[in-house]
């Protein structure tokens, strides 16, 4: 009998002196924010086109961790894996109309016999029908499917290196159950799970209420990481816990008010009061009998809308003027029709919109759809404009002079502003997008007729939820969270290493001695960088604290006294430890949790 072979133990020390790694001084001139600026730097990402990154050794390394938590709740909440591909047929986005929904954000490509094809930036329909095209009983359901694969969205404004690129990474899943009962039940899974995901990243963030947008569906929540550079905003009421994107912001409106007793509206001549400023000083010049603020004035504003394939018409928003029409809630308000504002050929073409004295009734006059803020309620009275260069109307109505064709969410919202829930005023903040979760319903499978067989013989169609985390953007979320004026500071869960060990002495005992360690940290089951290249301490000092590995050993000048150096890079506290205890007290301090974030 042939004796075993001996168990041969394979190094996988990270050595700086071969890693495939160039860290930088200077922040990159097109950087903007911390994250871009220290990932480039520490050398983790590399630009190689707008919106387009290279993941090197040390950030690819990062990547496969936060993926690696991801997978671990996902599987643990029951999900299966699968991967679809990234390239995509038409038919299935025509479709379902996003072809056209997504509009420009789209990548369309054809081959070489001219079939059109697109980057998937989202994956619905394919879920759809491969869960068609495999289960027809309803004893397969409940089922929940997902991947972690790159996406591919034409962003308008790459921006922030990672954060909001046009090709990244991200986890997608899908649930498939055949009640709504077990369709909440699974939105309320991935909910926790994802609470679970953040929390072990040691993100932090706010759970808000959100859109839809073109994924369609009921129920929509966004996870936003707490951020000042975040492209989000969002709003939450301190006295209930209320909290939700702007763009899902509701307007506490007015209750109705009697007209019995308002005085009829009255035309009068302003000059020279195309602005809600101007309109504002004539008022309280002209002896109306009270003061007037902007938030008397309706202001009017006119644009063109457009449905995916259709042709363009107007439409015209009537908001209070001191507020602004603010174009994400305008935007989530339209969708999936674009909306453009009107143009000078516009007005010429349509006389009858005077620029600055536009008001309801030459609107509606001419047939253009007008939709107002909630606040401007039944009973409400304004001043707006007449139609007429250089006049305005005051004591105009809501419900007696004129009815609008219903309301729209596009004025801003503002700190004080009242909580749609009427617990208390609302308070704003700033937040980076990184998971989205969605109770579709049966958006995709009435799309693609999935039907399945029921206990008692009848089809019926099962309902989705859709649930999304940016895996790639994470990495540069965690980033913006923990990093110092020094550089990075990674949680221990997701650092491209447990040690970073920084031999910072010439003398060849010590640097022996730095080698040994290492294998024995090794072979303890950590993850080591061993910095030992031929550079000054200072260049290695900066470069450590720069890669951000959570724990620092220097072998430094105390080596000849039996010490080590242990800088802890979060706290950033420095300890010296004995070098014959220094296997222990290391392994001690990773897997006891002392090193965190």
């Amino acid at each position: 009998m042939q004796a075993a072979a001996p168990t041969i133990l394979v190094s996988v020390i990270t050595r700086l002196s071969h890693l495939f790694l160039r860290t930088l001084r200077d922040d990159p001139a097109d950087a903007e924010v911390p994250s871009h600026k220290l990932l480039v730097r520490a050398g983790y990402v590399r630009r190689i086109a707008p919106g387009v990154y290279s993941w090197l050794p040390l950030g690819l390394r990062v990547l496969r961790q936060v993926e690696r938590v991801v997978r671990e709740e996902m599987d643990a909440m029951g999900a299966q894996e699968i991967s679809l591909p990234a390239l995509l047929p038409r038919e299935p986005y025509e479709t379902s109309n996003r072809w056209n929904e997504y509009g420009d954000e789209l990548f369309r490509l054809q081959d070489r016999r001219r079939n059109d094809y697109l980057l998937g930036p989202t994956h619905e329909e394919l879920f759809a029908l491969t869960v068609k095209g495999e289960y027809n009983s309803y004893k397969d359901f409940p089922v929940t499917l997902y991947q972690v694969q790159t996406k591919y969205r034409d962003e308008a404004r790459p921006r922030a290196g990672i954060l909001r690129g046009r090709e990244f990474l991200m986890k997608d899943s899908y649930s498939f159950d055949l009640t709504d009962d077990g369709l909440s039940a699974s939105y309320q899974a991935h909910r926790d799970a994802y609470e679970k995901i953040f929390t072990r990243l040691a993100v932090k963030y706010v759970i808000v209420s959100a859109t839809s947008g073109a994924m369609g569906g009921s129920a929509s929540e966004e996870f936003l990481a707490e951020s000042e550079i975040g492209e989000d905003t969002y709003v939450r009421c301190i006295e209930s816990g209320y909290a939700a994107n702007v763009e899902a912001v509701k307007t506490l409106a007015p209750e109705a008010v009697p007209f019995d007793g308002l005085a009829e509206a009255k035309v009068y001549d302003t000059p020279d009061t195309p602005t809600i400023a101007a309109l504002v000083d004539w008022a309280n010049g002209a002896d109306l009998g009270r003061t007037v603020t902007a938030a008397d004035t309706l202001k009017n504003v006119l644009v063109k809308t457009r449905k995916p394939g259709g042709e363009w018409s107007l439409l015209g928003i009537g908001i209070p003027g001191d507020r602004e029409v603010d174009d994400k809630r305008l935007e989530a308000a339209l969708e999936p029709a674009e909306y453009e504002l009107l143009t000078d050929a516009d007005f010429e073409a349509n006389p009858f919109l005077v620029k600055g004295y536009i008001g309801p009734k030459a609107l509606q006059d001419n047939g253009v759809r007008y939709l107002v803020d909630p606040r401007v309620a039944d009973g409400t009275s304004w001043i707006t404009g007449a139609d007429r260069d250089g006049q305005h109307i005051v004591g105009l109505v809501a419900g007696r002079d004129f009815t609008p064709d219903g309301t729209i969410e596009a004025a801003d919202v503002r700190d004080g502003d009242p909580s749609p829930d009427g617990a208390g005023p609302l308070v704003s903040a700033r937040g980076i997008e990184i998971a989205h979760v969605f109770q579709l319903g049966r958006k995709y499978t009435d799309v693609f007729e999935v039907d399945v067989l029921a206990e008692n013989g009848k089809p019926v169609r099962p309902t989705m939820g859709s649930y999304g985390v940016g895996v790639s953007r994470l990495v540069a979320v965690i980033a913006e969270q923990h990093h110092d004026d020094k550089g990075l500071r990674w949680p221990a869960e997701v650092s491209p290493a447990d040690v970073h060990l920084v031999i910072a002495n010439k003398d060849e005992t010590a640097r022996e001695g730095a080698e040994g360690l290492a294998v024995e940290l090794d072979r303890a089951g950590l993850d080591v960088i061993l910095d030992d290249r031929k550079a000054s301490p200072g260049v290695k000092f900066k470069d450590s604290e720069l890669i951000g590995v959570p724990l620092v050993v220097v072998d430094g000048r105390g080596w000849a006294d039996g010490k080590l150096e242990l800088r802890d890079r979060f706290g950033g506290e420095t300890q010296e430890i004995a070098k014959d205890d220094a296997l222990v007290t290391i392994v001690a301090a990773v897997r006891g949790g002392t090193v965190t974030s």
